[in-house]
């Protein structure tokens, strides 16, 4: 595995909750800057809010999900660009898009975004960590712990601060659909567990805990692999 090498899927609905979070991006570029000095960064931004916004107005219409998902991918494309923007001076020069071709990552900091139909962002950030050989993906979402259950709704739900690939599948299902929220997507949880990649799952609005985790120390997250 490549330790240099680091792969953050970045959650949308960070970027931009309900207004783009321009004081989030702020301390994010700061961290992002500091890590990148000693390490390669490739960020994966998806579409969150913004994405479900758009496929939700489709309620009414007899939209079909590849329809669905291309929306959902061009919010990814859109916060990505957004994102590059800010590492303008250390990121390569494109926003990518398949992360099945050849990709020069001379640079610091590499932005993804969104591919096609069928992949989410968090497949794209699996697959760009077994084509650089990363020794590890972070998702950053909204949550700092994987429940074995969702605790909206069950009041004995479990946090796992670590748990494997099989217990997760479970957890998440084998299923993707344009815009679902789950901790992890189930294609790419299937990918992750094929491939033997180790996953961190926490929450990206507190940087401090991110910086910790950044930094190879203890934070609160869910750490999974095999």
């Amino acid at each position: 595995m490549n330790e240099n090498t680091i792969v953050i899927s970045l959650g949308g609905s960070i970027v931009v909750p309900d207004e783009i979070n321009a004081s989030f991006l702020k301390g994010f570029e700061s961290l992002i800057r500091k890590i990148s000095q000693t390490k390669k960064i490739i960020l994966v931004v998806g579409g969150g809010k913004t994405a479900r916004r758009y496929i939700d107005s489709l309620k009414n219409f007899e939209i079909d999900d590849v329809q669905k998902d291309w929306i959902g991918i061009m919010a990814t494309r859109l916060n990505a660009q957004l994102v590059k923007s800010i590492f303008n001076d250390i990121a390569s020069e494109k926003v990518v898009y398949d992360p099945e071709k050849d990709i020069k990552f001379e640079k610091r900091v590499l932005v993804a975004a969104g591919y096609k139909p069928g992949w989410s962002t968090d497949y794209v950030a699996s697959l760009l960590a077994v084509k650089f050989n990363a020794n590890t993906l972070i998702n950053l979402s909204n949550i700092y712990y994987v429940f074995d259950k969702d605790p909206n709704k069950w009041s004995d739900a479990v946090r796992l601060e670590k748990t494997d690939w099989e217990t997760m599948q479970k957890i998440v299902g084998t299923e993707w659909k344009p815009g679902l929220n789950a901790p992890f997507d189930p294609v790419a949880t299937k990918l992750c567990r094929e491939k033997k990649l180790k996953v961190i799952i926490t929450n990206g609005t507190d940087l401090e805990n991110l910086s910790e985790i950044l930094n190879d120390r203890e934070g609160k997250c869910t750490k999974i692999e095999n």
